[in-house]
């Protein structure tokens, strides 16, 4: 995938939610045909020889190329949500956030000890949410997991909430 056309079509809104952000709008990249096809044409090389069993996708935006890379990987797809949105027994993991925490979630029975895991996210900010998944999944016993997101703001140093051994992959440095 050209990352340059990932760049263009990248649509940028400033002072979203709040005054001062610049939010990063990945559905336009969604919405284009050859986006999409080359986001899972890259994410499906980078993956195919990792024995991946499960993709975990992280609410929201995970969900789309999470369950799109699943499906092409052969593997199962879970979903990460919020308190209140799993039907079925859950395992949590709490984590801080600039003001207060928050709470991520996994069905009790998605993961086990031979499973290998990509978990997947739209973008890398903090690095928050997508650390408390991933020891929530290793908590779970999943045999290995790595850690891929679509766009990484580098200026906000999000890999830092990583330890060395995870291998953390991204499409687009911003």
């Amino acid at each position: 995938m050209n990352k340059e056309t990932l760049k263009k079509n990248l649509r940028e809104i400033p002072d979203f939610p709040i005054p001062g952000i610049l939010f990063y709008d990945v559905t336009t990249l969604f919405k284009n045909a050859e986006c999409l096809q080359g986001m899972i044409d890259e994410l499906y090389e980078m993956y195919k020889d990792k024995g991946i069993t499960k993709v975990v996708g992280i609410e929201s935006r995970g969900f789309i190329l999470g369950g799109a890379l699943a499906a092409r990987l052969g593997a199962g797809f879970i979903m990460a949500r919020k308190p209140g949105k799993l039907p079925a027994e859950v395992v949590e993991e709490t984590y801080a956030k600039e003001y207060g925490t928050d709470t991520i979630r996994i069905h009790k029975d998605a993961i086990n000890e031979n499973d290998i895991v990509l978990l997947h996210d739209d973008l890398l900010a903090t690095g928050g949410t997508m650390a408390a998944t991933y020891r929530l999944v290793k908590r779970c016993g999943a045999k290995q997991a790595f850690v891929n997101f679509v766009i990484e703001l580098k200026g906000l140093n999000g890999r830092k909430a990583f330890t060395d051994d995870v291998e953390v992959t991204t499409l687009l440095q911003l």
